[in-house]
């Protein structure tokens, strides 16, 4: 790795020591200036712990984690370690299950955010000279300002598109050039779906090169699909805004896990029942303590992603450590007749099969036991009539889960533009059981 592939060479080539050294200072004067928070200053009082009993790094431990009833419970501002004289922005989350969680940002929170932002869509190959145009929703979601921050820094040509209208997007695409864009992994289909309907072919067509897919879990399997439908590169990436937003962690090139930013995150996998630490290599639920943020830092947050970090050294020569895909979430698991299952599980074999499309939808019903309902879309209307391939191809698509997740499920397949369609993330899952509400 030369430092023209980073940056910021100073802190993407730093060697395991170097990181851990700077993370500890970090951590030390996070913790400090976390004393600041009426929320932190109790919960130290509470349990007898002062910042200088931190240490070491190990020393994390001896630390309480943070939830998301903690940031609902405190609301608006109770975790703050700044008054809001000092912050000049605020993200929340939608509050649709109780009160919104708030993120607060002083300037300084702001700038370090682009750096991060930036950072990523460098190490992936962009340059002041590729034109980035970004299908989030901006306005509280932080998916929109964060990729558009990083994307100005870095120094690009900036398309603020937002979320939805299929046919503008496009039209973008190809009237500005742009060569990277940053969408949910199931909208890459839609985009291609409609770009077929006006005859256009990505590969040919458009200056497109470049995907970064996040927001939603999603599989090796899909990724591959939509390389090979818009012919581009995707890569993977992860950010949330109890953390600031996406820039949390991002793949390489070698796109093999995600490096996850030490000089701003401190991260932990634990097990979700237990909470306490599981070894590299084995899945758990991902804790992340910031150290480079002012506003509103957290300890230990729980983020409830399961992942794990990969063992080893990455090939791309940069020593942050990194995460794994993430599985789905701990509170998104299904529990069908005593089998847990992800989504994920169930899109990974999907994936599979030239014949479907990328759109699924899970219905978990009740009746003398707990069925689960697989409907999935047909790639092609020519599949329709040939009900004895269809028939073959459901017996197959079903043994095929059973194996993968233990419970037979009833299969379904629907035409194409059957299922209902979002302009957010893919709604996968209809839990229509009385009985787990």
């Amino acid at each position: 790795m030369n430092r023209e592939d980073c940056f910021n060479p100073e802190f993407e080539m730093m060697s395991r020591p170097e990181i851990e050294k700077l993370q500890l200072e970090r951590l030390q004067k996070t913790v400090k200036h976390c004393m600041n928070s009426p929320f932190y200053k109790k919960r130290f009082d509470e349990i007898g712990l002062k910042p200088e009993d931190i240490k070491t790094l190990d020393d994390i431990r001896r630390i309480p984690f943070t939830t998301k009833q903690d940031l609902r419970d405190t609301y608006p501002f109770g975790i703050a370690s700044v008054g809001l004289d000092k912050c000049v922005r605020l993200h929340s989350s939608s509050g649709t299950t109780g009160n919104p969680t708030v993120i607060l940002h002083t300037q300084r929170d702001i700038d370090q955010w682009a750096n991060a932002v930036a950072r990523c869509l460098h190490m992936v190959g962009l340059r002041p000279t590729d034109v980035f145009q970004n299908t989030s929703g901006y306005g509280m979601f932080t998916g929109g300002l964060g990729f558009q921050y990083g994307a100005e820094r870095l120094g690009m040509l900036t398309v603020p598109a937002a979320a939805g209208n299929t046919l503008r997007q496009i039209k973008f695409i190809k009237d500005f050039g742009t060569t990277a864009i940053h969408a949910m992994p199931s909208y890459a289909p839609r985009l291609r779906e409609v770009m077929d309907q006006l005859g256009i072919d990505p590969r040919k067509d458009t200056k497109l090169t470049t995907f970064i897919i996040g927001a939603e879990p999603h599989s090796e399997a899909q990724r591959k699909r939509i390389e090979e439908m818009m012919g581009v590169k995707a890569y993977n990436s992860f950010g949330m805004s109890e953390m600031c937003g996406p820039g949390v962690a991002f793949e390489c090139k070698e796109q093999n896990g995600m490096h996850i930013w030490e000089d701003y995150y401190i991260v932990e996998i634990v097990n979700p029942e237990t909470l306490e630490p599981v070894p590299d290599g084995e899945i758990g639920e991902l804790i992340l303590t910031s150290i480079n943020r002012e506003a509103m830092p957290l300890l230990r947050y729980r983020t409830r992603d399961l992942t794990r970090i990969i063992p080893g050294k990455c090939a791309c020569g940069r020593e942050h450590k990194r995460l794994d895909r993430m599985k789905g979430r701990s509170d998104d698991m299904i529990i069908l007749r005593g089998v847990n299952i992800f989504p994920i599980q169930i899109e990974k074999i999907l994936m599979h099969f030239d014949e479907l499309s990328s759109d699924y939808l899970i219905t978990l019903t009740e009746a003398s036991q707990d069925e689960m309902t697989v409907e999935v879309e047909l790639n092609d209307a020519k599949f329709t009539d040939d009900y004895q391939h269809l028939a073959n191809l459901t017996k197959t698509i079903t043994r095929q889960l059973k194996d993968e997740i233990l419970i037979t499920p009833i299969v379904k397949l629907v035409s194409k533009n059957t299922l209902p369609r979002t302009e957010g993330k893919a709604v996968r899952v209809k839990d229509l059981r009385t009985h787990y509400k």
